[in-house]
């Protein structure tokens, strides 16, 4: 059945406008080989769009043209403004931006953690409130706020999540209640994962994972094209998941125990300590990828090479033999034992059979016992965080007790690969998992830490997969680190605008 002639002119505008969003401002000439209309409807549904404020000329094409073909049309960027907000455990950042996503000004303050929830809020919605008059943006249109913890998929609020600040749940409502707009919060890692498909690492990809490692861990699924939220909005919530590493097991009260205990930037920060990797703190920088970023940056003229590797690097899913192209995998399959994937001497994390734990409930990173060793027996019967026999205060091995001394006297440049070889142990075995289950194809190491290791830890752990998993998945660092939330709830908010403003009439 042919559609209506209004059904027809909507989609037409629709698309039109689409493309003023995607390619800049175009001649309506443009228009018509773009959306393969005729010169007539062209026409029709840029009158259209001018008379509702939509778009307007904004110059001409060509310096020697002149009149109606050489007018270029596009969206008119103040028709409406946004505001995107990341919500942190330690404060807020809000960026204002015009209808195409331009940004206009940003700022930021910092809330510290003895801040009741009333003043926490307030601001918060003052600091918003503020920006948006400071850039001529009042009243705003859309707010997205990208914020840790679980997201209602009914509601699409942000539930209350164990170890978040009271403040983040109230906040969109107090926006709501002092705004005349429209406020949508998301997940901050799902909102990195849109950000990276747009304009990020993963541009080229309709199927892929982010792993997103920053103050916490966490991970984003897109499959298909379309963002997966699960049934309670969970879905990713790798910090969760136990591994083989740690001395206990993750709760549904707490992640200690989880990835997150290899993985989190406390595990990372003790874990670069006990390497002998050290660095000085930069501004507001995450330590733990300051550390990573000394790392890459101090490995040697022969470690350098492990980006440029990559072009002989194996895909993940062939298992590449002791010695072979691209980045070594430390460790092998060994016979009748599972499977070890080594950090080097001292800091080994074994996926096999009864790697021992030290000190039971000691934080991963924590003195006497090394977090790449003792871990979670996972082909034996039972999943304990100490050996049989173990005693809670007993040390580990004699070379895992002398390891912090012998990786200080080492080369600076062999201290930072082994503490990056060790980083990419532990990364592959919460990515192996999520790569066992979604065969995503490609995992974006997201966040501050996975920017900061760039290719050399990319490599590195595409390697570690590729002998952990028989699927082939390619492993990318963020493009965008961690603004990429602040540019996901951006575009959160751009596109929720759009969809509104772009309707047609009476819908």
């Amino acid at each position: 059945m042919p559609a209506s002639p209004s059904t027809a002119r909507a989609i037409n505008d629709r698309l039109a406008l689409r493309l003023l969003q995607e390619e800049g401002p175009l001649t309506a000439g443009e228009l018509k080989v773009l959306t393969g209309l005729s010169r007539p409807t062209v026409a029709d549904l840029v009158e259209r769009l001018t008379e509702a404020g939509l778009i307007a000329v904004v110059g001409e094409s060509g310096e020697q043209r002149r009149g109606p073909n050489a007018r270029l049309y596009g969206i008119v960027a103040d028709r409406a403004h946004l505001a995107a907000l990341d919500v942190r455990t330690e404060g807020v950042t809000v960026v204002v931006a015009d209808l195409l996503g331009t940004e206009l000004t940003r700022a930021s303050v910092p809330i510290a953690d003895d801040t009741g929830t009333g003043p926490a809020v307030e601001q918060a919605v003052t600091l918003v409130e503020r920006t948006a008059k400071e850039a001529g943006a009042d009243p705003l249109h859309t707010v997205g706020i990208g914020a840790p913890g679980l997201i209602d998929p009914v509601t699409g609020e942000l539930r209350n999540t164990i170890g978040l600040p009271e403040w983040h749940r109230r906040l969109a409502t107090a926006l709501g209640e002092r705004l005349p707009a429209r406020v949508l919060v998301e997940n901050e890692t799902n909102l990195a994962a849109l950000a990276e498909q747009r304009d990020g690492a993963a541009h080229d990809r309709d199927t892929f994972v982010l792993l997103w490692l920053g103050l916490g861990t966490g991970a984003a699924v897109v499959l298909d094209g379309h963002l997966r939220r699960g049934a309670s909005g969970g879905t990713g919530e790798i910090g969760f998941l136990p591994v083989p590493g740690t001395p206990t097991l993750p709760s549904a009260t707490g992640c200690e125990g989880g990835f997150h205990s290899l993985a989190g930037a406390a595990a990372v920060v003790a874990l670069a300590e006990r390497h002998g990797v050290t660095a000085e703190a930069v501004g507001h920088e995450l330590h733990a990828a300051t550390l990573v970023r000394a790392a890459v940056a101090g490995l040697g003229a022969s470690e350098t090479g492990c980006a440029s590797a990559r072009a002989g690097l194996p895909p993940s899913g062939t298992h590449p033999s002791a010695g072979g192209a691209g980045v070594p995998v430390s460790g092998s399959h060994a016979s009748g034992g599972g499977t070890a994937v080594s950090a080097g001497e001292g800091s080994s994390l074994s996926v096999g059979r009864g790697p021992s734990a030290g000190e039971g409930g000691a934080p991963a990173g924590a003195s006497g016992s090394s977090p790449d060793t003792a871990g979670l027996s996972v082909s034996g019967t039972t999943l304990s965080g100490s050996r049989p026999g173990a005693s809670k205060g007993e040390p580990g091995p004699p070379a895992e007790r002398n390891a912090p001394s012998a990786e200080r006297n080492a080369p600076s440049a062999e201290r930072n690969a082994r503490f990056l070889d060790a980083l990419a142990d532990r990364l592959a075995v919460g990515a192996a998992s999520v790569v066992a289950i979604l065969d995503p194809g490609c995992v974006v190491l997201g966040g501050e830490l996975g920017q900061a290791g760039g290719e050399a830890l990319a490599a590195r752990v595409q390697a570690r997969l590729a002998a952990l998993s028989p699927l082939p998945t390619e492993v990318r660092p963020s493009a965008l680190g961690g603004a990429a939330v602040l540019r996901g709830a951006l575009l959160m908010a751009r596109n929720a605008a759009q969809d509104e403003l772009f309707a047609p009439p009476g819908r």
